[in-house]
């Protein structure tokens, strides 16, 4: 059993920044991906970017690319999602989810395994 706790957000302007964290607990996470996601008010819940823990390759989604960095540390069981040059648009709830086993990128929310409870990021004009 995994748990995961998001923290770090908050009520920013346009070109700010943010940096999520998210504190994963379990056994091991050799074999995992580790995704973010967001869901704003009305709409479905949608991936940001995507880290493998073992080696840490990453993806993300065309929205975000090259304003959002997705990282980890491993041996604080820690992945990171580092939001710059925010955007209105950016408002939403962030979810750090986990994938078992995974073995390619995974961008649907029922392909994870399990999720925190969400942090929210709300980005004003």
């Amino acid at each position: 059993q995994v748990q995961l706790v998001e923290s770090g957000g908050g009520l920013v302007q346009a070109g700010d920044s943010l940096r999520l964290s998210c504190a994963a607990s379990g056994r091991t996470f050799s074999t995992y991906a580790m995704g973010w996601f967001r869901q704003a008010p009305g709409k479905e819940r949608e991936f940001v970017a995507a880290i493998t823990w073992s080696i840490g390759t990453t993806t993300y989604a065309d929205s975000v690319k090259g304003r959002f960095t997705i990282s980890k540390e491993n041996a604080k069981n820690m992945v990171y999602l580092q939001m710059n040059s925010l955007k209105p648009e950016d408002t939403a709830v962030y979810y750090c989810a986990a994938r078992k086993y995974s073995s390619t990128y995974y961008y649907s929310p029922g392909e994870y395994d399990y999720w925190g409870q969400g942090t929210q990021v709300t980005v004003s004009s």
